[in-house]
């Protein structure tokens, strides 16, 4: 079979390169290889139909649309090398769901969200299925604005679509957001019960990592753990680097810090900081600093100190603005005046650990830590006898 360039092609059939390309991209030429950078495409080949002039089949409904795109990007990637994944895309409108991705977890969050207005204004499948990780985006930079253009968007979806699965994905997205920063008020009873029957297929083990969280907010760790245990099974059996794995993965480290049991608790945590950190994945880890009182520290430090500065860094950057944001949703708003080890150790005694239990994990003295305490109380203006009750509406 003979072959020419992409831009041979370009010539012969009128149009320009980047069409070509874009063809190309979408694998919509028969028999077309590709050499290193560069494409050949048969020199027999036919100049593909232009979709965008095709009618519409009228029984497409963004219900249908829906499944389609979260089946298509809802997939691991490669754990050698991630990028990967978008040779693998067949249809170009959904590269903006996995850039989104990719780029949140770089920790590049005003990319990911100038991806999200790149993608077509009727093209509701494709932001519905984006929605979820830019939503993370805008409350990761505190552009709240942003975040309430998106939530009003998910909340017309909800009223106006009459297909039970769309509106549960809408209603899933915003309780993933939600969650994540405690407003517990606001997460719909069917997601609290597991009743997952109106989602999509392919968003049903995300609804289950949120669901985790929400046990995690009651301090439930015990269902926790066995949740996320039996969910991250599902997760697992798919091979390569996954949202759901990742956070699944941390969430059990979460539990088993908080049940006493550091050794499994550091098993998770490098399981997933060995699948993600080498690809610089570094946004799942700034997010669970908090929550593993000190542990995410010692294993930046003793396993992967290039990455130290860069988790510690983004943490910085921020923490305070999901505090912000949950200090907007619920009534019970959490101090911004701790630093991190501060709020760390403010969290273990809010949660009656005892002081010589929370002295051992900081490797500091009773004595030292005593100190600590009284200091953290001070500065929140903390006294009394019912301190560590008063302490957890701050930090908890």
């Amino acid at each position: 079979m003979e072959y020419i360039t992409a831009v041979e092609a370009a010539e012969k059939w009128g149009v320009t390169p980047r069409q070509v390309q874009r063809l190309l991209a979408e694998n919509r030429i028969p028999h077309a290889k590709k050499y290193y950078r560069s494409w050949m495409v048969p020199a027999d080949a036919e100049k593909p139909a232009d979709q965008r002039r095709e009618e519409k089949s009228p029984d497409k409904s963004i219900s249908s649309d829906l499944h389609y795109v979260l089946a298509s990007t809802y997939i691991p990637a490669p754990c050698d090398n991630p990028e990967a994944i978008f040779d693998t895309m067949r249809d170009e409108r959904l590269r903006p769901i996995v850039e989104i991705g990719f780029a949140y977890a770089l920790g590049e969050f005003e990319r990911a969200k100038r991806c999200f207005l790149q993608i077509g204004g009727d093209d509701d499948a494709v932001k519905l299925g984006a929605c979820p990780t830019t939503m993370a985006a805008a409350i990761s930079t505190g552009d709240y604005p942003f975040y309430m253009e998106l939530e009003t968007y998910l909340k017309n979806v909800i009223q106006a679509s009459p297909n039970a699965d769309v509106s549960a994905f809408a209603e899933l997205t915003l309780a993933s957001a939600q969650i994540c920063t405690g407003a517990l008020r606001m997460i719909p009873d069917w997601l609290k019960d597991g009743e997952f029957h109106a989602l999509p297929q392919p968003a049903k083990l995300n609804a289950a990592f949120i669901r985790v969280q929400y046990f995690r907010w009651q301090g439930n760790h015990e269902l926790m753990l066995a949740v996320a245990q039996t969910t991250l099974a599902l997760c697992s059996a798919q091979h390569g680097i996954s949202y759901e794995d990742t956070y699944l993965r941390l969430l059990c480290a979460v539990a088993h810090r908080a049940l006493g049991s550091t050794d499994e608790a550091r098993r998770y945590l490098l399981d997933a900081m060995r699948k993600n950190l080498p690809h610089g994945f570094i946004t799942p880890f700034a997010e669970f600093m908090p929550l593993l009182s000190g542990l995410m520290e010692q294993c930046l430090e003793q396993e992967f100190p290039k990455h130290y500065d860069a988790v510690i860094g983004q943490w910085k950057r921020t923490f305070t603005n999901w505090l912000a944001f949950h200090n907007r949703f619920t009534e019970d708003p959490i101090t911004l005046m701790l630093s991190l080890r501060d709020y760390q150790i403010a969290r273990l005694a809010a949660q009656n650990v005892p002081y010589k239990k929370i002295a051992e994990q900081f490797h500091m003295s009773l004595g030292t830590l005593n100190n600590k305490m009284q200091v953290i109380y001070e500065s929140l203006f903390i006294s009394g006898k019912s301190r560590r009750q008063q302490l957890a509406k701050y930090v908890i």
